[in-house]
């Protein structure tokens, strides 16, 4: 799930899971911070190769994985002439695994988030190990309006500019889509008993536990990873995402704490002299030079939010940046420790340091989109509780830059009231079932998780040290035990859901 920044006054929200990749725009508006996107794997294009190495990952090849296209219903909840549109709908299948339709053998459907499908195909280690493990068929749903699933032909930024076209982009016709596309491949493969487990990571986390509430008769259970299904209608605090950063970087180190929070003031006095910018763009070594010291701050902010969000081993970036602050190597002023952390985390020789390097403009767009019209995720930053300077959350100042780019009103209460999350704990219990929260408690969007068990079938994973997606991630060789513990009980939960289905498959038979 990233937050875009008060650079200007426009609400640019945006999510990342390197999936969801590496960031993940989450949600960001006039007067709020960016945040890392949502994303499982994507987020952040030219510096994605800092995150997460995959060197050590084994990984399917990509002959396995079949391209195919479902033509779409454009609108599933009306019966306007319009409504019986159809768009080419991408999904990628690989059968390398799969022991077949006559051993009712399982489908893995994994819901596509907020960019292009091709960066899931071999990316997501929870499929393919699923795969393995259960002769599984693994599943790959492309998001409407995303990647190459975009309706009339256009482009994501054409469709966008369209009123009414737009206006079938939310997640409930997403996850409709992902329905029939479920429903018509197995009856084209005559599977019709075979059970399907959906996946996803972030906003996909999101939809997946969605799709499971909403469509069970499709989909017998659901994992849900690094889902911040909580982060909407004032259930949690505004500031919990920026408050578990701050807590990431407080436990590294203190004093590289500290060095953070002074250094917003300080880049504040610096830009108020008379070649202050000038000697800001100098300091830092910014490929164009500063026009505000506001743009300097906003790629300082999603640096440590994108640190902690993904905070992965083996190389953990939060203290590879506060490895850096503290040893000062490019002087011993705050501003010189802190351009040291920036080195640091880019890992690589820069000539220059570009600050607009974590936004890739494809998937922005859209998740703009998304948070202007239903995925109104009200993340700011109060005064004095965090390392970052105040940004609230200023509900009025968001639906106005809403109105202003796209002539309508954010709707802050629909996602709560078509999916459910208030006093989520006495509520799902009573009619949900089969649905894993996995998070990892370094990841600022678990404080907006399912940390706890509802029942005995909706259950909570989590892991101290663990980051956003990192559970649904390729296994390495390196990994710690804890993260190969929580994978292996995610398959121990799923392996009962489908003992139980072939049980009641074969009585009722």
């Amino acid at each position: 799930m990233a937050i875009r920044a008060p650079r200007s006054f426009q609400a640019a929200l945006w999510l990342p899971c390197l999936l969801i990749l590496l960031l993940f725009v989450s949600f960001t508006c006039a007067s709020s911070p960016r945040s890392s996107k949502l994303g499982v794997l994507r987020g952040y294009n030219k510096e994605s190769k800092s995150v997460y190495d995959s060197s050590l990952v084994e990984t399917e090849s990509n002959k396995d994985y079949q391209t195919f296209y479902y033509d779409q219903t454009l609108d599933h909840f009306n019966y306007q002439p319009v409504s019986y549109t159809t768009f080419r709908h991408k999904y990628v299948v690989n059968f390398k695994h799969w022991r077949g339709a006559k051993a009712a053998a399982p489908i893995f459907a994994y819901m596509g988030e907020e960019s292009s499908l091709d960066g899931d195909i071999g990316s997501i280690g929870f499929m393919m190990e699923g795969a393995r493990r259960f002769g599984a068929l693994e599943l790959y749903i492309e998001h409407r309006f995303y990647g190459e699933s975009v309706p009339y032909g256009f482009t994501g930024e054409e469709v966008l500019k369209n009123a009414t076209v737009r206006g079938y982009f939310s997640s409930a016709q997403a996850i409709a889509d992902y329905a029939e596309v479920i429903i018509n491949l197995k009856k084209n493969l005559s599977a019709e008993s075979s059970p399907v487990i959906v996946a996803g990571g972030s906003y996909g986390g999101m939809l997946a536990a969605w799709f499971r509430l909403k469509y069970p008769h499709v989909a017998i259970g659901a994992l849900a990873s690094s889902a911040p299904v909580l982060y909407f209608d004032d259930i949690v605090p505004s500031n919990s995402y920026y408050a578990t950063v701050t807590k990431d970087f407080q436990e590294a180190s203190l004093s590289c704490y500290n060095t953070i929070k002074s250094s917003w003031s300080e880049i504040d006095r610096v830009a108020a002299k008379p070649n202050g910018l000038s000697e800001l763009s100098k300091k830092f070594n910014t490929c164009m030079p500063l026009k505000t010291a506001s743009g300097l701050k906003d790629y300082l902010s999603t640096l440590f939010a994108v640190a902690a969000q993904y905070d992965r081993p083996p190389r953990y970036p939060v203290t590879v940046v506060c490895k850096g602050i503290d040893g000062g190597a490019n002087g011993i002023d705050i501003l010189g420790r802190i351009f040291s952390g920036m080195v640091a985390y880019n890992k690589e020789d820069k000539k220059c340091f570009d600050l607009d390097a974590f936004f890739s403009e494809d998937s922005l767009s859209g998740w703009d989109w998304q948070t202007c019209s239903e995925m109104v995720m009200p993340i700011g930053i109060g005064p004095n509780d965090t390392m970052f300077p105040a940004s609230p959350f200023v509900y009025k100042e968001f639906k106005d830059s809403c109105m202003n780019k796209y002539g309508v009103e954010p709707r802050p209460h629909w996602v709560t009231t078509n999916y459910g999350g208030q006093h989520i704990k006495t509520i799902l219990k009573r009619f949900g079932s089969n649905i894993i929260f996995s998070n990892g408690l370094r990841d600022p969007y678990s404080s907006a998780g399912v940390l706890e068990n509802i029942s005995d079938t909706i259950l909570a994973l989590s892991t101290k040290n663990g980051s956003h997606c990192l559970d649904i991630l390729p296994a390495r060789a390196d990994d710690p035990e804890w993260l190969t513990a929580q994978r292996n009980e995610e398959f121990k939960i799923i392996k009962f859901w489908l003992r139980k289905y072939y049980r009641d498959l074969h009585r009722f038979a």
